[in-house]
């Protein structure tokens, strides 16, 4: 355990798996407090507080819908009242087609309820997120957020129109929320992943494509997809003072797959 963010508050959404799982788990390691959160994996979520608690790391769970304002709001004041602050924050709740949970449709064919559940978590959800924490980081006049957003805000593929159309908006977003937050002490960038492994959106992909990872290792220049580790990686660095003049930026973790 060491002491980068030691005594700070790091709060965490779509935290049971995946990139959020690993850097809630990161976040502990460096010393900070965690909000583990998620909306519906709850056994997922209590075995990221396990993993931070059997490591020596202190965290808790508090279950929210991003997507449902009273539950945003409830979680920020939750965050407050048991660790006193909110320091950082990573906005990662989203969702996207996998081929399981969410069909890949081209835009003529999808489904309404298909549209609006993935602006709600992807979009909406971050809108929420970013307003109460905010509100909160504007009383303690400090505070670093990075949301969450994928090279699919910049590489187009058929089938994820809702998707890309989302995680656009997460970046426009962001730079606006850094716009407006500049002068008083916090930052707010975006992380823009690459394909990853071991994430809910591959596994799911590849047992409805099998060849998919293949295929989609084959198109990113250092050969291979992301690690979640290495997005946590990015999503720590955002956070910490060596990165303490950087606001409203979109950072590609993709091993250069949006630079061809």
């Amino acid at each position: 355990m060491t002491s980068k963010f030691h005594g700070k508050v790091a709060l965490v959404t779509g935290a049971a798996s995946g990139i959020g799982k690993v850097t809630a788990q990161a976040f502990a390691r460096e010393g900070a407090k965690v909000i583990v959160t998620t909306g519906s994996n709850i056994k997922g979520a209590e075995e990221t507080v396990r993993l931070i608690k059997d490591a020596g790391g202190e965290a808790s769970f508090i279950k929210c819908d991003v997507s449902n304002a009273q539950d945003v709001e409830a979680l920020i004041k939750k965050t407050v009242e048991l660790y006193g602050s909110l320091d950082f924050a990573f906005n990662n709740a989203g969702v996207g087609p996998d081929g399981v949970r969410i069909p890949f449709v081209s835009l003529a064919d999808c489904p309404e309820d298909i549209w609006d559940r993935t602006m709600a978590t992807n979009l909406k959800g971050v809108w929420l997120c970013l307003k109460y924490e905010i509100r909160q980081m504007l009383k303690q006049k400090s505070g670093t957020i990075v949301n969450t957003s994928s090279v699919g805000s910049m590489k187009f593929d058929p089938g994820f129109g809702a998707y890309a159309a989302s995680k656009s908006g997460v970046i426009a977003l962001t730079k606006t929320a850094a716009v407006e937050c500049a002068s008083s002490g916090i930052r707010v960038n975006a992380i823009c992943p690459g394909p990853t492994a071991q994430t809910g959106l591959s596994e799911n992909m590849s047992s409805a494509r099998p060849d998919e990872q293949d295929k989609m290792a084959q198109k990113i220049p250092m050969g291979r997809l992301t690690k979640p580790d290495e997005i946590a990686n990015a999503v720590l660095w955002l956070c910490s003072d060596k990165s303490s003049f950087i606001t409203g930026q979109a950072l590609f973790v993709d091993g250069g797959f949006t630079a061809i």
